[in-house]
């Protein structure tokens, strides 16, 4: 896997220096210490070369505040959107050893603004104390004093790599799951090259200067923003994009908000917070969105606000089309992307196996997969090899949605198997073993693109991936019979009077209970629930038995009750409701025709039971029939074995 150069050996001298808070700070705590330190240090360095420059002009306002004028000028000549008024660097703070907390605290308090709330957002002046009064705050800060990471010498794609390492690392430490907050980088220009493949490009390089916006609801360290960005300017160097992105976890948070920060791409729009509840942008459309959410995590604790918004604002939200289980959040954020669709947008997103196929008909997830399907906003998922994450081995896929399909593929959606194009790495970094080529992510691409007559590509109709799941009933069948069970039920007074029918069994309810209204009357009566027990501890089922009635019809037999999936109609989704309608009860008629009364004569469909499921079994539509090795085959490669075994234990004296 291509890795900038130097990125390790940057990684292994943070790593020890970390070392120096054992038994000060417990393991859980050390990124949250040498994240920001580092973020301090990238600052920094980007702002030597203008400091001295900076520091004449903010000296020439004399005492009085800065305001947007002062600040526009201090920017301008930082060349970046951030700047630093205290006269320390890393370097000068560590003159004084005796107050090198004080002089940290000075230097961060000289931040500009958007610079300062990146490392307020670490919670860090309680750790610097501590590494104080702990006596390793010198050393610690000397360390980083020495470690080079100014743009000439680190670039921001390998300040990312840096950041992305070190989060992993810290993450295993503290049992934390690393998957969370950041996507490996070769997963991204796969995404994003999806994403803005075939007619997006022509859309991005016809226009004179196009502004394009780009959007990651669950951003990280914003590796998927800063990607789009820099392959939207390789399309069309004149296009103007600007990233927008929301991240609840704050250290990741302050890592992609300083990237983006130091590269001068709009810091302002990466917001703090929970997009699923708390959507920082709720009345803005982006041209392109990009996400990898996490798998499988639990929503139950802020269930509230989404279950709120659902019921009071319907499809006029964001998540009318349906929740999925608490257990995993994923269809949450697509639908939350997929509310910030205008015109021609594209969507990207990294999802496990579990949207898939989740949920029965009816279901969150199913109803989800229905309405997207339905709408015809589903292009396209790519499987993606296993062992691709750090943090775990399962299987991912790339689903991509727009609302504007090419005509080709309008009410189809395309399936790619890219599940072995990959390579195996020559060391595991956590849980990732595997890696996606520059080579194989452009076969990919063209696969998704070209459609060719290839077995790892599949263009289907939309239908194909819906289903009616259809109620079988069968009629109850039932004798009435005076077993023991029966007995037991009775007091010891009535048992006598009923002990001699044992036995005895009739073929209707009626004839039942009138043979237990005579008994009763003889024993003195019985009371209604014990009425009720013996009828039903007496109904023995008899395939051979006529149908009971209720109302002249057939009553259904809830063990016999069966449920069978049935492909939906050609052509339904673009029925009106009626023709719908007809066609579904046809299609279910024709299949108990066919497929159940060849076998079951006596079943029925329950028609109001009816659902209408949707799916994507991707697996199923790739996999190809292995037949069984022949028996003689096998058998004469155990000989073989077995001759093999023997001719070593001669060679042995055995």
């Amino acid at each position: 896997m291509s890795q900038p150069q130097g990125f390790q050996d940057k990684v292994a001298f943070i790593w020890k220096v970390a070392d120096k808070l054992r038994g000060s700070f417990k393991q859980h705590e050390y990124g949250s210490i040498m994240l920001p330190l580092l973020v301090l240090r990238r600052l920094d360095a980007v702002l030597e070369p203008t400091k001295s420059a900076v520091l004449r002009q903010a000296q020439s306002y004399g005492d009085k505040s800065l305001g947007p004028g002062e600040d526009f000028v201090l920017k301008g000549i930082a060349g970046v959107p951030f700047y630093n008024l205290s006269p320390l660097t890393f370097r000068t703070m560590l003159a004084d050893d005796k107050n090198v907390a004080e002089n940290l605290h000075a230097y961060i308090g000289g931040l500009s603004p958007a610079a300062f709330e990146i490392i307020e957002r670490y919670d860090f002046t309680g750790k610097v104390a501590r590494m104080d009064a702990a006596g390793i705050l010198y050393g610690v800060l000397s360390d980083f004093a020495d470690l080079h990471v100014g743009p000439g010498e680190v670039s921001n794609e390998a300040m990312g790599h840096i950041f992305e390492e070190l989060l992993r690392k810290f993450s295993e430490m503290s049992n934390e799951t690393a998957g969370e907050h950041y996507t490996p980088r070769e997963v991204i220009r796969l995404v994003v090259d999806l994403l803005l493949s075939g007619q997006t490009a022509h859309a991005i390089e016809g226009a004179t200067v196009p502004v394009r916006t780009v959007y990651d609801p669950a951003a990280g360290t914003g590796g998927m923003l800063t990607a789009a960005l820099e392959r939207i300017q390789d399309l069309n160097s004149t296009a103007k994009v600007q990233v927008y992105g929301q991240e609840l976890n704050p250290e990741t948070w302050a890592i992609a908000r300083s990237d983006l920060l130091i590269q001068d791409v709009g810091a302002d729009n990466m917001a703090f917070g929970n997009s699923l509840t708390q959507d920082a942008y709720p009345h803005t459309k982006f041209d392109y969105m990009l996400a990898n959410p996490p798998y499988g995590v639990d929503w139950k604790s802020y269930a509230k606000p989404i279950q709120d918004e659902a019921d009071t604002h319907g499809f006029a939200g964001r998540f009318g089309a349906g929740l999925p289980r608490v257990s995993d959040g994923s269809f949450l954020f697509l639908q939350h992307m997929l509310s910030k669709m205008k015109s021609g947008s594209r969507v990207g997103i990294v999802l496990s196996g579990s949207p898939l196929f989740s949920g029965a008909a009816g279901s969150g997830e199913s109803e989800i997969r229905r309405w997207i399907i339905e709408n015809d906003w589903l292009e396209g998922i790519v499987a993606l090899p296993d062992q691709m994450f750090y943090n775990t081995g399962i299987s991912t896929y790339v689903w991509i949605l727009t609302n504007t399909k090419p005509t080709h593929r309008a009410g189809h959606v395309a399936l790619v198997d890219g599940r072995e194009l990959f390579t195996k790495m020559r060391k595991s970094l956590g849980d990732k073993r595997k890696y996606v080529t520059d080579d194989a992510i452009d076969q990919i691409v063209r696969l998704y693109d070209d459609l060719p007559d290839d077995p790892r590509v599949k263009l289907l109709p939309n239908e194909t991936f819906g289903f009616q799941r259809i109620t079988v009933e069968r009629p109850l069948r039932r004798r009435w019979e005076f077993t023991d069970e029966v007995l037991d039920f009775l007091p010891e007074k009535a048992r006598a009077v009923f002990a001699p029918s044992a036995g005895t069994a009739v073929a209707t309810e009626r004839e039942f209970k009138v043979l237990v209204d005579g008994m009763a009357a003889v024993a003195g009566g019985l009371d209604a629930k014990t009425q009720r027990a013996i009828l039903k501890a007496a109904a023995v089922y008899d395939e051979n038995a006529a149908p009971v009635l209720k109302k002249g019809a057939p009553e259904p037999d809830a063990d016999l009750r069966d449920f069978e999936n049935i492909p939906l109609p050609a052509g339904y989704i673009a029925m009106s409701d009626e023709q719908r309608a007809k066609a579904l009860h046809e299609a279910a008629e024709t299949h108990l025709h066919d497929e159940i009364h060849p076998y079951v004569p006596d079943a029925w469909i329950d028609h109001g039971k009816a659902k209408i499921g949707y799916e994507v079994p991707l697996t199923r539509q790739f996999y190809v029939y292995m037949p069984p090795r022949h028996v003689e085959e096998i058998a004469n490669e155990i000989r073989d074995l077995e001759a093999q075994i023997q001719e070593w234990m001669k060679g042995l004296g055995l």
